[in-house]
C-alpha cells in the first residue's frame, strides 16, 4: 500500500549527513595542536546524534511500508537490501582499498586473510563500518519484527526497559571492555571491532524508528502536545554532553580527542541525547515552517544522503591534504571552510552519479544499490 511522504523524516535525514560531514571534519581538525575546542565541540559533540539517527531514520524507512500483520517475504526482501546495500558496501570497500594501497603501496591488505577481516568488520575506510551494521539490521529482521510487535502491545513498558538495557550495555562495552593491542586471539579480534558489527549498540534507537513509523500519527500529535517537554529535553541533554565534554577536557584535563573519544554516542547521555534530538526534530519540522530554502537544502542531502555519506571522506583526504600543501592549519575559518566544500563538492558527485544513472544504470546500481 502507497504511504505519502514524511518531509520530517527526510529533513532529519539532511540534519543528520550534515552532522556526520560535522564529526569527520572536526576529527581533521584535531590534527591541529591548537584546535579551538569549542569549535571541536559543534562539530563532534553537538552532532552526536547523527550516526544512531541514521538507524532510526533507516527503521522508520523500512517499517513504515510494513504491514506486521502479514508474513515477511524474507527471501525478495534480503534480496533486495543486499542489492542495494551489500554490492555499494563492496564496491566502495574496494574503492577506498585501491586507493590506500596506491597511496602507501602496502599490498598486504589484499591477502585472503586481512581481506575477508576488513570487508567483515568494516574496515576499508573509518566511515563504511555503519553498512556493516545495517547489513546485520537487515539480516535479523525476523527478530526486529517480532520486537517490535512485543512494543507495539506494551509501548511505554517494552520501551522504557529497552532504553534502560541500552544504556547499560552500551556504558559496559564503551567503557569497560578492554583488549591488547594487537589482539592476542580470534575472540579478542572480534572484540576489539565490536563497535563495527555489533547491532545490539543501535537495538533501541532502530526499534524506535520503526515504532515511530507504525504510530506516527500518534507520535507527530504526541510531540505537537508536548512542545516545551521535548524542546526542555533536548536543550538538557544537549548541555549535558557539552558539559560532560568540557568536564574531561578543563577537570580531567584529557585531550580534546580523548574528550571527543569519550563523549560520544554510546555514553549514557549520548544515548539520551539521540532520543531526545529524534523527538525534538519531529516535533520541529511537524510544528513549524522552514525557510524554503533551508527546507530544500534539507531535502536535497536527504535525497543524496547515501552517495555523499560514501564519498565524502575521499574529498575530505584530498582537501585537508591541500591544506597541508599550503601551509594551512585547521584553524576555526578553515576548518569552516573545509567542511561546506566537502558537504557541497559531495553533493554534487551524488547529483552527478544519479544524473549518470540515467543512460548507465549499472553505475547507479554499483555505486548506490539503485539505477533510479
Amino acid at each position: 500500500m502507497y504511504k505519502k511522504r514524511i518531509v520530517a523524516i527526510e529533513y532529519i535525514r539532511g540534519i543528520a549527513m550534515l552532522g556526520v560531514v560535522g564529526i569527520h571534519t572536526g576529527s581533521s581538525a584535531l590534527s591541529n595542536p591548537l584546535a579551538n575546542i569549542h569549535l571541536v565541540a559543534l562539530l563532534e559533540i553537538v552532532t552526536r546524534f547523527s550516526v544512531p539517527i541514521f538507524f532510526f531514520v533507516s527503521a522508520f524507512g523500512l517499517f513504515w511500508s510494513q504491514d506486521l500483520s502479514r508474513p515477511l517475504d524474507y527471501k525478495n526482501y534480503f534480496k533486495h537490501r543486499l542489492r542495494s546495500v551489500f554490492i555499494p558496501y563492496l564496491v566502495w570497500s574496494m574503492f577506498y582499498m585501491i586507493h590506500t594501497t596506491l597511496l602507501m603501496g602496502n599490498f598486504l591488505v589484499w591477502h585472503p586473510s586481512i581481506l575477508i577481516q576488513t570487508l567483515f568488520f568494516g574496515l576499508a575506510s573509518y566511515h563504511i563500518y555503519w553498512l556493516v551494521i545495517l547489513l546485520w539490521f537487515y539480516l535479523l529482521m525476523p527478530l526486529w519484527r517480532y520486537l517490535l510487535k512485543k512494543i507495539l502491545a506494551q509501548s511505554l513498558l517494552w520501551l522504557t526497559i529497552l532504553l534502560f538495557a541500552q544504556i547499560i550495555f552500551d556504558y559496559y562495552s564503551s567503557y569497560k571492555i578492554n583488549v591488547t593491542n594487537p589482539p592476542s586471539s580470534l575472540f579478542e579480534l572480534f572484540l576489539q571491532y565490536r563497535l563495527n558489527y555489533w547491532v545490539l549498540h543501535y537495538v533501541f534507537i532502530f526499534l524506535f524508528g520503526g515504532y515511530c513509523a507504525q504510530n506516527y500519527e500518534a507520535v507527530r500529535k504526541w510531540t505537537s502536545r508536548h512542545i516545551s517537554v521535548i524542546t526542555i529535553s533536548f536543550i538538557s541533554s544537549l548541555s549535558a554532553m557539552l558539559g560532560f565534554y568540557y568536564f574531561l577536557l578543563f577537570t580531567i584535563h584529557y585531550t580534546p580527542e580523548e574528550a571527543v573519544n569519550t563523549a560520544h554516542q554510546l555514553s549514557p547521555i549520548g544515548i539520551l541525547y539521540t532520543l531526545a534530538s529524534s523527538l525534538f526534530f519531529i516535533m520541529w519540522f511537524e510544528s513549524y515552517s522552514l525557510p524554503k530554502s533551508l527546507g530544500k537544502l534539507l531535502s536535497e542531502l536527504s535525497k543524496y544522503s547515501y552517495p555523499v555519506y560514501l564519498v565524502h571522506p575521499f574529498f575530505l583526504y584530498y582537501l585537508s591534504l591541500l591544506l597541508g600543501q599550503l601551509n594551512l592549519l585547521f584553524t576555526g575559518p578553515v576548518t569552516l571552510c573545509c567542511y561546506l566544500l566537502v558537504v557541497a563538492i559531495s553533493l554534487v558527485f551524488g547529483r552527478a552519479i544519479k544524473a549518470l544513472s540515467r543512460p548507465y544504470p549499472i553505475l547507479g546500481q554499483l555505486l548506490t544499490g539503485s539505477h533510479k
